[in-house]
């Protein structure tokens, strides 16, 4: 107690001193300082240098429980989409190689898959986005400190090295873009001391080997099935439902394809204790949740997928006044991204209600540089925000699901026309496309502008990109049906939805 005392009162007197300094200046050190070096944070210090203001940005990254960390860039560069769709590739890859033989290819009887070659050459390609991110820095002029922020008042920021020692930095407006790490199960015996993360599992040079996902949001589903793709033995735990945020009859679907190539399914289940035998592999208890029944399995590898948690706990947000949300201890922000203190910003993962997704963590973050450099007063629009889930047949989607557009417009209020349909590349190969479909969600009267659109086959990211451009501008039904597709690709199966579900026939395309 004594030593936090003191601590707290070096605190201060390290603050008045600054504040003292300032006071007699009138001027701040900075035009602003990023608390954060992920995604937003970085695009919103370079686009505001880009301006002309003045810009340091602090990152730093606390070790997962088990050790691992990483470099500039934040989850996506190191421990997200990057090495998660360079993994998917590599799953992919094993696909067309059993494809490849009805193509003509000799291809040998059982290629093997060699993890560490492919751990290797996924985090050779993050270190260069480490290092390429550093340079844009250097080269925009924003400086970067390697500290640990947190917030003194709206425009004091203080920076804390590995060995303890304070930086005090004094900014104009501070944007605090911290975003969010993995939850662990802490009530359940084991789940730290032997489980990982997704913050663990990019960076691992020995393969897991036969591997317990425990939950299936997208990051859970996106790791079981790259690892069952490169041939491993997994197993996925459940609680309830599969992606709950998205279209329940579209992740029926991708838990279908999972389910029918190899990975397997815990439904209603939950986690009791993992323990480490004599023999290094964790033997993981759990209980069905409608008996109570125990059962147990052993594994070599355990990834807790449960949920992330925002980084603000360190920040001392409380202290600067900074209002959090109750239930998810995300920053509170308006429209603009501004907290409830002047001069503080916060956005990204680490805000609330704003989407875990890269892209418009980006978009955000150069519109505030913008606003902040005064040369526009634009703010980010985060409706009918895209995205993908890089399962092994992809889906991805736009606006609303079926279920909230019900909710919203009433049963009578929209029509949903839909398509099964088969990707020419899994005909030669007698593939099965059972799960490859589509749904555009409408209102049902006047032009039927389309409410969503959702799609899961193939290169699904690539298909939906461009389809989120004619949704943003208004488009209808009438403007999908008018679109003359491009043969023969995936693509082209969304101009031809014409069957609805109401009519109740067969939505199965037939021909080419």
């Amino acid at each position: 107690m004594a030593a936090f005392c003191k601590g707290a009162r070096r605190f201060k007197r390290i603050i008045f001193c600054h504040s003292l300094v300032r006071g007699f200046s009138g001027k701040y050190e900075y035009d602003i300082v990023v608390i954060g070096g992920g995604s937003g944070g970085l695009a919103c210090a370079k686009e505001a240098a880009q301006y002309g203001k003045k810009v340091a940005v602090l990152d730093y990254v606390d070790p997962s429980p088990k050790g691992t960390k990483w470099g500039l860039g934040g989850t996506c560069v190191n421990v997200g989409c990057i090495p998660k769709k360079l993994m998917h590739q590599s799953a992919l890859l094993g696909v067309a190689l059993k494809d490849a033989s009805k193509y003509g290819w000799n291809v040998p009887h059982q290629p093997s898959h060699c993890w560490a070659t492919m751990s290797l050459a996924v985090q050779n390609y993050v270190k260069s986005l480490n290092w390429g991110h550093r340079v844009q820095l250097q080269d925009r002029k924003v400086k970067y400190f390697n500290l640990k922020g947190q917030l003194a008042d709206g425009h004091t920021v203080i920076g804390t090295n590995k060995s303890g020692k304070e930086t005090v930095l004094s900014a104009q407006d501070v944007v605090i873009a911290t975003g969010s790490r993995p939850k662990y199960p802490v009530h359940v015996p084991g789940a730290v001391e032997h489980g990982i993360s997704s913050d663990d599992i990019f960076w691992m040079k020995e393969s897991p080997g036969k591997t317990l996902v425990v939950g299936a949001s997208y990051v859970g589903l996106e790791c079981a099935g790259f690892l069952t793709g490169i041939g491993l033995d997994v197993t996925v735990m459940v609680r309830s439902v599969a992606l709950r945020d998205f279209d329940q009859q579209m992740a029926g679907l991708v838990t279908e394809h999972m389910d029918s190539h190899g990975t397997k399914f815990l439904w209603r289940r939950v986690p009791r204790k993992v323990e480490k035998l004599l023999s290094g592999s964790l033997q993981v208890t759990w209980v069905e949740t409608s008996s109570d029944r125990e059962e147990q399995d052993t594994f070599d590898t355990v990834l807790w997928a449960v949920g992330r948690a925002p980084v603000t706990r360190a920040l001392n947000l409380d202290a600067a006044g900074v209002k959090l949300d109750e239930d998810t201890g995300k920053i509170v922000v308006s429209a603009s991204e501004e907290t409830s203190v002047p001069h503080v910003f916060a956005l990204g993962d680490v805000a609330k209600g704003r989407p875990e997704l890269t892209p418009p963590s980006i978009r955000a973050g150069k519109l505030l540089a913008r606003r902040l450099a005064g040369v526009s007063t634009e703010i980010m629009d985060y409706d009918n925000v895209p995205t993908t889930v890089f399962t092994p047949l992809e889906y991805s989607c736009v606006g609303l699901s079926e279920a909230e557009a019900r909710r919203l417009y009433r049963e009578d209020g929209i029509e949903v026309y839909h398509a099964f349909y088969k990707p020419l590349e899994f005909a030669a190969a007698q593939r099965d496309s059972s799960q490859c479909y589509i749904k555009a969600v409408c209102l049902r009267g006047g032009d039927q502008r389309i409410l969503g659109l959702h799609f899961t086959g193939p290169n699904a990211g690539e298909v939906m990109q461009g389809f989120t451009l004619g949704i943003r501008c208004g488009a209808t039904y009438s403007h999908l049906m008018n679109t003359v597709g491009i043969h023969p690709t995936c693509a082209e199966e969304l101009t031809k939805l014409h069957i609805s579900k109401r009519s109740g026939l067969d939505a199965t395309v037939t021909g080419c």
